[in-house]
């Protein structure tokens, strides 16, 4: 899945990860963590990209209610 490349992981977080993958049902412990990658990447590139992202952020941050 990671086309060879390899990213190094604490033990403790590639235990969590093999747990929660079994867990939620993924076929490798590599899909599972591809899963979660694609997932908060879109978050972070989607944040703060529109006006309503924008009164979230400042509703959570209590400047607005």
């Amino acid at each position: 899945m990671f086309g060879g490349n390899k990213v190094k992981l604490n033990k403790e977080i590639l235990e969590r990860c093999k747990q929660c993958a079994d867990a939620a049902g993924y076929s490798s412990v590599d899909e599972f963590v591809e899963h979660i990658l694609e997932k908060e990447l879109k978050s972070i590139e989607g944040a703060g990209t529109s006006d309503e992202a924008i009164t979230e952020s400042l509703r959570g941050l209590g400047y607005i209610s």
